[in-house]
């Protein structure tokens, strides 16, 4: 007979093991580096709320960053599995940070009324104030500490944190990283924020783009090493003191934030990329602001974020991003490329394709790479039709089925015809950046046009098509001293299912061998 002792210890065992499993899953999955998005609203044909989420349900994408807390749109997000961080506006700071009362109505009105259905993670107080409102300076430590404080008011503490925002500016003498550091005007602020961080898990919040520090420094930057783009080990940039090589600008640029908090003998604070990205189009003034380098830039991103590589100075830590943006703001002010940093247009049709093979579904849906390149609405009908000129002639667009009598011919007019010219042209170039814009009067959809017996060439190419486009969230784990703390959560009931899943299993066993 087995002995008693042995068997509820065996069992025991058997119940650790399974929780001890679960947890490491659940741990590895929650601190995986992800790419999210920022969605702007200053767009003149934004979409519904319900229709915003099936699209972003439809995209694969799971983190997204709102500059408010639009109510609809968190109403529309419940009981989905989409990340969220809401914003607190630049000029609700003063209410909040001089009012425990306000805050505590803020996060019960924005946060503690949409969660759990809503997956609201993180509350982003404010943006770049340090630097762009420095007025209110003072008033962001209280606001931080008065929602944070609001937040274990609710018992919601453990699931969502609170930063702010920082433009890079912050930092000084970026390159080489290990000399830099932060602005020592700015330390009254920065100090105590980095330890508020520290102390309640929270990132430090940095808004970092590489296209402007390009811009400023095109003579000493390259652009290949901007645009995450294979290098030699000859052309790296070397910090002297480290000897570390940097292969990109945004990990000298996390890496230059890791120096600066170590400066100040901060080390448990990860930084989370708030914003970055890159424009598709620009003025005379921004010659690099262009679609290629849109999609170059875009594309290696989050490769470089999905491959978990993290940074010379910390590989074991990879940071996480927020892509600015989702959708063109065609609304925004002056210059050109304020309008053209989206990934799409505002009514979810692509401005451009990220070309990321072999590593998931993110910013990929099933049908996601069947794209066409049609004429955009409410164009004019002379620059249309000079178009269309241009494709069945120069551009050798083969336009035999518009032709009288052919299946594509009807209705008869300059759009159904262009938009027909434009997608034979844009198939035949490989769908490269810039062969669907014919001065602004195309633009790409994966919307199918084809009707009846006219059949679209895209659409006889799709049985050769491949996907192209990008990525699932991989695990990740933290260094010793940069844990990835902020975004932890053990589903407690997925591990009591587990557990009673041996149980149910195992103990029949048990109660034959004590019989």
């Amino acid at each position: 007979m087995i002995n008693s002792n042995y068997l509820i210890f065996s069992f025991s065992l058997l119940l650790i093991l399974a929780f001890t499993q679960h947890h490491a899953a659940t741990s590895d999955q929650t601190n995986a580096p992800f790419v999210g998005v920022n969605i702007g609203t200053d767009v003149s044909n934004l979409l519904p709320a319900p229709d915003l989420v099936n699209f972003l349900k439809h995209q694969k994408i799971t983190h997204i960053r709102l500059y408010d807390a639009n109510p609809d749109i968190l109403r529309a997000l419940s009981g989905t599995d989409i990340h969220v961080t809401i914003s607190v506006p630049n000029n609700q700071l003063l209410a909040i940070g001089s009012s425990n009362a306000t805050a505590s109505s803020w996060i019960r009105k924005n946060v503690a009324a949409f969660r759990p259905a809503t997956r609201i993670i993180a509350v982003s107080v404010g943006d770049e104030v340090l630097t762009t409102l420095p007025s209110a300076a003072p008033l962001l430590l209280p606001a931080l500490l008065s929602l944070h404080a609001a937040l274990v008011e609710s018992n919601l503490h453990k699931d969502v944190v609170v930063s702010t925002p920082h433009s890079a500016s912050i930092i000084l003498n970026p390159f080489p990283p290990s000399q830099a550091f932060f602005n020592q005007t700015l330390e009254t602020f920065i100090v105590p924020l980095l330890r508020f961080l520290s102390q309640t898990n929270s990132p430090l919040m940095l808004n970092l783009y590489p296209y402007y520090v390009f811009m400023q420094n095109k003579n000493l930057v390259p652009l290949d090493n901007t645009l995450f783009k294979p290098l030699p080990a000859s052309k790296q940039m070397v910090d002297p003191n480290t000897l570390l090589h940097y292969t990109n600008l945004l990990d000298a640029m996390i890496d230059a934030a890791y120096f600066s908090m170590k400066n100040l003998n901060v080390s448990d604070v990860l930084v989370l990329v708030t914003e970055t990205g890159w424009p598709s189009k620009g003025d005379s003034k921004e010659p690099y602001a262009t679609l290629s380098n849109a999609v170059t830039f875009n594309s290696n991103l989050i490769k470089h974020v999905l491959d978990r590589s993290g940074t010379p100075l910390h590989p074991e830590t990879t940071s996480s991003v927020y892509i600015y943006e989702l959708f063109n703001e065609d609304l925004r002010s002056p210059p050109l490329s304020e309008a053209y940093w989206g990934l799409f247009y505002g009514n979810a049709t692509p401005a451009y394709l990220l070309r990321v093979s072999g590593v998931g579904a993110f910013l990929a849906s099933d049908n996601a790479n069947q794209t066409y390149c049609v004429a955009g609405d409410g164009v004019d009908l002379k620059v249309l039709q000079a178009a269309l000129d241009w494709a069945c002639g120069p551009g050798r667009a083969n336009c035999s089925e518009i032709q009288p009598g052919e299946s594509c011919f009807q209705p008869n007019n300059v759009k159904n015809h262009a938009s027909y010219a434009f997608d034979s042209y844009y198939q035949s170039q490989g769908k490269s950046p810039g062969s669907c814009d014919f001065k602004g009067v195309a633009m790409i959809t994966t919307t199918d046009p084809s009707r009846g017996s006219c059949i679209f060439p895209g659409s006889r190419n799709l049985s050769n098509k491949t996907k192209q486009v990008v990525n699932t969230t991989h695990s990740s784990n933290a260094g010793d001293n940069l844990r990835l703390r902020a975004f932890r959560c053990i589903e407690v009931s997925a591990i009591y299912d587990i557990l009673h899943n041996y149980f149910v299993a195992i103990f029949p066993l048990l109660l034959l061998l004590v019989l």
